[in-house]
């Protein structure tokens, strides 16, 4: 097993969360939200410079031209602070979409009234650099590519080099949802060309929910002013008043702050990004053999499967339910996510967190245990889906 600082203890009561996130956090992380702060305070404001401060150091090469600015809520309201501000009003926006958060940025822009086209690869395929390329080459109004880096919804891990490429080579600007890679896969600037990126605190870092951050090239947030539709969500006003006087312009996340910089510490001490997603990977590897084993078959072709999550395909077997499989997973202290598509039944493992490879051979024991109780004798798809699979694939 993995030195890992306080795995659970299902025993006790609580479960893995083999999730997208919020996810299994360690005991140390738990215990730095023990203490109360005030978020106007020298100490509490010392803590939010350290967590930016961090946050570019964990980037990567390229970070002294970004600035680092948290916003408080889930994941979905850094994405709308980065769309809302960093996209002019009188721009128009390509998404790249194969998965339900890449239609969220579309239903984002509708909101904020954003000009903006679809390029739609369903569930299965990533979108492709020349794809990328063709767009933009026969609209050229389009002035921002937004781009999903693992898309959750399917486990896709999106190519997200060589859709920068395509971008800059186009003139365009690219921003991209890294809600669920950044800290496991890297995406350093000096590497692949981007303007902003967002993540969340309670993702591959292994924080708790409270916060997003956006990670934003200089230029482009001195840039922004008065572009944001709204107060709460303005970057270029969040990142005026940290700069001034070290605070969050509204109530921030204390407890959820000082729970990340115990997560960042932990992140740092397995080797950092690398360390984090070598270990997610061994997960995936072992979780994948497990149930390939037992009969179940991935939704991805292995070549786009990423180690964030994994979405396989239910049993044709008529006596699967996933309602009853999920219980009898949770049962066992394993609480798993049920499927996103739209054309096929599925359901979802999540590789991160503190989870191990030893955790991982567990989650394939109680699958075997629960498809027994079913009395499911195939844990084989649909014969249709692999097909649907193949043929996309060719």
């Amino acid at each position: 097993m993995a030195d890992l600082p306080g795995l659970p203890d299902p025993e006790m009561g609580e479960p893995f969360l083999l999730t997208p996130g919020p996810l299994t956090t360690s005991l140390t992380v738990k215990q730095a939200m023990l203490r109360d702060w005030g978020s106007w305070d020298v100490d509490f404001r010392a803590m939010t410079s350290a967590l930016r401060g961090r946050l570019l150091t964990l980037l990567g090469a390229g970070a002294d031209a970004f600035e680092c600015v948290p916003i408080q809520g889930s994941g979905t309201f850094a994405v709308e602070a980065m769309l809302g501000s960093l996209i002019p009003r009188d721009g128009k926006v390509l998404v790249l979409a194969n998965g339900a958060y890449g239609l969220r940025s579309a239903e984002t822009l509708r909101y904020l009234n954003r000009d903006h086209i679809v390029l739609d690869k369903g569930d299965y395929l990533p979108p492709r650099g020349t794809e990328v390329a063709e767009l933009l080459a026969g609209d050229p109004d389009i002035t921002h590519v937004v781009a999903i880096h693992c898309e959750t919804s399917s486990g896709i891990l999106n190519p997200i080099s060589e859709i920068s490429d395509a971008v800059y080579a186009a003139g365009r600007k690219l921003l991209i949802d890294s809600m669920s890679a950044f800290g496991a896969i890297d995406v350093s600037p000096d590497t692949i060309r981007f303007e902003a990126l967002v993540s969340s605190a309670n993702k591959c870092i292994e924080g708790v929910p409270g916060f997003g951050f956006v990670l934003v090239r200089r230029t482009e947030l001195e840039a922004c002013k008065g572009n944001s539709h709204s107060l709460s969500l303005d970057v270029h006003a969040q990142w005026a008043t940290m700069e001034k006087t070290g605070q969050w312009r509204f109530t921030p996340p204390t407890h959820v702050v000082a729970a990340f910089l115990e997560a960042l510490r932990t992140h740092h001490d397995e080797g950092g990004v690398a360390g984090r997603g070598a270990r997610y990977e061994a997960n995936r590897d072992a979780l994948i053999a497990g149930m390939r084993k037992l009969g179940f078959e991935t939704l991805l072709e292995d070549r786009w499967l990423s180690p964030i999550i994994v979405t396989f395909f239910c049993p044709e077997d008529p006596n699967f339910a996933f309602d009853r499989f999920y219980d009898l997973m949770k049962n066992e202290g394993f609480i798993i996510y049920p499927g996103k598509l739209t054309v096929v039944d599925s359901f979802r493992v999540g590789c991160i967190g503190q989870v191990d490879v030893d955790v991982m051979h567990r989650v394939v024991s109680a699958a075997a245990r629960a498809l027994i109780t079913m009395n499911v004798s195939s844990a084989a798809p649909p014969a249709a889906a692999l097909q649907e699979r193949a043929r996309l694939a060719a």
